[in-house]
């Protein structure tokens, strides 16, 4: 067993208990920092420290398990503390502190750390510098401002002077459309973290924010925290809550950390997305608890117009260690995948009672270069999840998605808008108390799922299992304890794999190329 940083910022650092456990430890275990107990009782392998002091050596130690781990780590540099308090700062929940809380941000030094004590701020759109830190304090809340006519519209795409290029703002469900900016926006900037025990809170439920969720009104609706075109950001420690709709939502950023947060939203609240990074590039997400109203972490890449455009993949991403709850999905690739999804390894997560546990969905139109390649999910525990394993390549998203083209059983001519999907690997994987399918593999007849792997893999069902649809597609049949079902798969490879509870056939196969199992 090891104690390892992940990351130290100047006032916050987060830690890893590396025990190969999914989330939580075999038993709590107290933390000290420089011979003080900071947690008696810490019960997730992930944990951070708070309130500490800029570039100052410090020593944390923790015991676990019969051993004694110790790890020495220094704080990095400050240059300038502001106080936002000190710009007016009205504490009621109720006056608009936007202009203070942006006249601090944006005038805080290269190198400085805005502070925001304890305390309820009404606030709309926020947006950050780069090579400054956010700190919120334990107490403090950013609660978002429910009139729609406060947010700045943001345009979806700015042309150039030269009429020929384009620049990317801002989009909504994978296309470049005018949307509301975000509570807090992290926007062409580099070097920006944004720490603290405290709280951004979009109040969205107390707005109409989540009326008739798919209509259009004035613009589309905002992200909690939107990030765009940005290098080295870091969201560590905070609570993000009541979104308005996707709560996290990267978009061409590069080295993403998103590491030991919450994120909780209402399991009714219409398309709150717990962290969908678009078209991003070396992303860690680490040790983060979300509940959410639909997927909980959705990997995309654009829908056709960009993603067939730029050719900007989703790729190098790295998820371990987090908590993914009662979402619609826990680990999600797509839809909106058109730049392809490749290189993703994720470990020691756990997902409990989501719809779905993997779950891959795309659809013809996507595109040729919606290629899904190199994913790997490795000691995995899911508890209550009613279909484990799903790749649907019939997914019925967009207003054309229940038609005949998405939705034909018989092979299309492959073309530039076909998409692809290539291997899988599952191992170490746990799931009980499923309920509709163990394992449901939809690929396309014209270009069926390259192959899928896995090994050292237990389900088990519920014997009380309820019938549901497995994948959001037309003409499926609801299942109850299928086991496996698999058309249109190039390759399937089962080593080990064992399930428990399932009723009728252990296979379902249809077209299905080469099979081997011991």
């Amino acid at each position: 067993m090891n104690l390892s940083l992940i990351r130290s910022m100047t006032r916050s650092a987060v830690f890893e208990l590396e025990n190969g456990k999914c989330f939580r430890p075999e038993h709590p275990f107290p933390v000290a920092l420089n011979g003080k107990t900071i947690y008696e009782s810490c019960n997730t392998n992930v944990f951070s420290l708070f309130s500490l002091t800029p570039s100052t050596a410090y020593t944390v130690e923790v015991d676990t398990e019969g051993e004694h781990l110790k790890l020495d780590f220094t704080t990095e540099a400050e240059s300038f503390f502001v106080d936002a308090s000190r710009y007016g700062l009205v504490a009621d929940g109720e006056t608009d502190n936007t202009g203070k809380l942006q006249a601090a941000l944006s005038t805080c030094p290269r190198g400085g750390t805005v502070y925001v004590p304890a305390g309820r701020y009404r606030t709309a759109s926020l947006f950050m510098k780069s090579c400054t830190t956010l700190y919120l304090e334990k107490g403090a809340v950013l609660l978002g401002d429910n009139d729609r006519t406060h947010y700045p519209i943001l345009p979806g795409v700015i042309p150039s002077e030269n009429e020929v290029d384009e620049y990317y703002l801002t989009g909504w469900e994978g296309n470049p459309l005018n949307s509301f900016a975000g509570l807090l926006n992290i926007t062409q900037v580099h070097d920006v973290v944004v720490t603290g025990e405290g709280t951004l809170d979009c109040d969205a439920q107390n707005g109409d924010w989540w009326v008739d969720p798919k209509v259009k009104r004035i613009a589309w609706r905002p992200r909690a925290v939107a990030m765009v075109d940005s290098e080295n950001v870091c969201l560590h420690g905070i609570t993000v809550q009541n979104s308005y709709s996707w709560t996290i939502h990267p978009i061409f950023v590069k080295h993403l950390d998103l590491l030991n947060f919450n994120i909780n939203n209402p399991y009714n609240a219409p398309n709150t997305d717990g962290i969908d990074p678009e078209s991003c590039e070396y992303t860690r997400i680490i040790g983060v608890n979300i509940h959410v109203g639909d997927d909980c972490i959705a990997m995309k890449a654009s829908k056709v117009f960009l993603g067939m455009k730029l050719k900007k993949s989703c790729e190098h991403t790295v998820i371990r260690n987090c908590l993914l709850d009662k979402g619609h999905g826990g680990i999600v690739i797509g839809s909106e995948m058109s730049g392809g999804v490749k290189d993703m390894v994720v470990t020691q997560c756990l997902m409990d009672h989501t719809d779905r546990g993997l779950r891959v969905k795309t659809r013809r139109g996507r595109g040729n270069t919606a290629v899904i390649d190199g994913l790997v999910f490795r000691n995995v525990e899911m508890q209550g999840v009613k279909a484990p394993f799903v790749i649907n390549m019939f997914y019925f998203c967009d207003p054309d998605g229940h038609g005949p083209y998405v939705q034909c059983r018989e092979a299309l001519p492959v073309d530039e808008y076909t998409p692809k999907l290539g291997t899988l690997t599952m191992e170490d994987i746990v799931a009980t108390d499923a309920q509709f399918a163990g394992c449901y593999f939809d690929g396309l007849p014209e270009q069926p799922i390259e192959g899928v792997s896995m090994k050292n893999v237990t389900i088990t069902f519920d014997p009380d299992a309820k019938e549901g649809q497995a994948a959001m597609a037309d003409n499926r049949p609801l299942v109850k304890k299928l086991a496996i079902y698999a058309e249109n798969v190039k390759n399937i490879e089962l080593h080990n794999v064992k399930i428990e509870g399932y009723e009728g056939e252990r296979l379902r196969f249809a077209n299905v190329g080469h099979f081997e199992e011991d």
